[in-house]
């Protein structure tokens, strides 16, 4: 399998993020200003990628009205650029982290993409993607996509390129998921979402994960937070546990986790170290502002103080 990683973000956004008390509705909050970036989850996680020396390239939407500065940040990161242009501005999400860590976001609305746009990128990108091995789409869709189309787009790029790795959230994750995509990394929520019901425990939540896996995906990992996360594939399932990290923001840690599985498969590690770097990058991240800023001597500290558990006796949960 070649280093080169391509990651698609349909909607991407300028975070703005904060810092405040207890927020309190209805009245001013005073909030201190932790940054503005130009990202999105497949820019963030290519952000990840770049810092650990994989050739990124990037595609998807973006805004004609206020795109300078992602073009600059893909300059300064040396990340290829193969976005489209569309009419309008790419939206700004606001996310506030509060004293005691609770993250309220404030996703605004941004772009429309047109039919014909729609067309015109789906042509395009599937010739340049199927040059790559494996390509992550990540985040949610912009007005105007339509759902049966993103499903249609997500299985012919199954067909060009062998390793699709697929994050999203509500109904285009279950768009997605018909696709049978090689690796999806849902959340509780979003993964009780996909069972139809609530799941309570470990468990419950391994369960689903083999049975998401069964139905043709072949690598579940589910994000838990601050709880760690549970990686389940053909050889076993395991579960991760983060070391503490004093949180500034817990914005881009799912993307950061996501970037972390990428580079541990793209060059050959075990399951057990791929999952022990990408909870270590995770939480590396929460406790910075900005998604991608490695130290490599903090990283083998948190990797060190990360902890694995294989959970035995795997067929029972088919």
């Amino acid at each position: 399998m070649n280093k080169r990683v391509a990651t698609i973000t349909l909607n991407p956004a300028y975070d703005l993020v904060g810092l405040t008390g207890d927020i309190k509705t209805g009245e001013v909050n005073r909030i201190q200003t932790a940054g503005l970036y130009p990202a999105g989850k497949g820019i963030n996680v290519g952000k990840i990628l770049t810092t650990l020396g994989i050739d990124v390239t990037v595609g998807g939407f973006l805004g004609k009205d206020n795109q300078s500065g992602f073009q600059k940040t893909f300059a300064e990161l040396g990340i290829t650029n193969r976005f489209q242009i569309v009419e309008g501005q790419t939206r700004i999400n606001v996310k506030l982290t509060e004293q005691n860590g609770l993250v309220t976001d404030f996703n605004f609305s941004g772009f429309s993409v047109s039919k014909e746009e729609w067309q015109r990128f789906a042509e395009d990108s599937l010739k340049w993607l199927s040059e790559f091995s494996m390509v992550c789409v990540s985040g949610s869709l912009p007005a105007g996509v339509e759902l049966d189309d993103f499903t249609d787009w997500m299985k012919r790029l199954r067909e060009v390129c062998m390793c699709v790795v697929f994050d999203s959230s509500r109904e285009a994750l279950v768009a997605g998921l018909k696709a049978l995509p090689w690796m999806v990394k849902p959340n509780r929520h979003e993964l009780e979402i996909w069972a139809g019901k609530s799941l309570p425990t470990q468990e419950d939540i391994i369960t689903a994960a083999h049975e998401l896996r069964a139905a043709g995906i072949s690598h579940v990992i589910v994000s838990l937070g601050e709880e760690g996360a549970i990686l389940v594939n053909a050889a076993g399932t395991w579960l991760t546990k983060p070391p503490h990290c004093e949180i500034v923001s817990t914005v881009g840690a799912g993307d950061a986790m996501v970037g972390g599985l990428i580079y541990g498969l793209i060059m050959g590690q075990p399951c057990e170290h791929t999952l022990r770097l990408a909870t270590a990058i995770s939480a590396m991240t929460v406790s910075q502002s900005n998604v991608g800023n490695i130290d490599r001597q903090q990283l083998a500290r948190l990797m060190a103080k990360t902890t694995i558990r294989r959970e035995l006796h795997e067929n029972t949960h088919y």
